[in-house]
Order: structure tokens, then C-alpha cells, then sequence
């Protein structure tokens, strides 16, 4: 979902779309959607870098989603920001 985050928004900073308007479009979602995916690009760059690179999930369903990430890239103060992930981390089945 990050990835895809980073993607859609290279595309609206290129030109390549115009806006989130029409990559919700394209992407046939809704608008609000497209805004969640969004929000992911609102992390922390340290943040955005342990989640690119937590353990691969083989079996069974990923312990993180999405959803369990948007308060905290809804929250634009990156130090706060680590404070809810530390705090999210701490649940997870795997070593932080």
C-alpha cells in the first residue's frame, strides 16, 4: 500500500494525472479511498522504511493493515507520529 502510495503520488506531481480525483477513477475506487492510500506518503520517511522492510508474511493473514497505519499518517507531526508507531510495533508478532 505504501509503494502504491509513492506511485500515485508521483503521478500527480508529474502530470501524468491530474488529480486524486482521477486516479480514484482509474483505479476504480472511491475518492475516499484514494485519499487513504494517500495518506501513507504523510509518514515519517523512518516509519515508511521499517514498513517497506517488515518481515514477509508466508502464511496466513498480514498482522498489519493498512487501517492499523491511518491514524498515524493522518497525525503530520512526525515526532508523534513514532510515538503511535513504537506503541503499534509493541503489538506485533515479530521483533521491532
Amino acid at each position: 500500500m505504501l509503494a502504491l502510495a509513492h506511485h500515485c503520488f508521483r503521478l500527480v506531481q508529474s502530470g501524468a494525472i491530474i488529480n486524486q480525483s482521477e486516479l480514484a477513477h482509474f483505479g476504480q475506487i472511491s475518492t475516499t479511498r484514494m485519499t487513504q492510500i494517500m495518506w501513507m506518503d504523510n509518514l515519517a520517511p523512518d516509519i515508511q522504511e521499517e514498513i517497506l522492510f517488515l518481515p514477509r508474511t508466508t502464511q496466513g493473514r498480514d498482522p498489519i493493515k493498512e487501517a492499523d497505519i491511518r491514524p498515524i499518517a493522518k497525525t503530520l507531526d512526525w515526532s508523534k507520529q513514532r510515538k503511535i508507531w513504537k506503541g503499534l510495533k509493541k503489538t506485533l508478532p515479530f521483533p521491532s
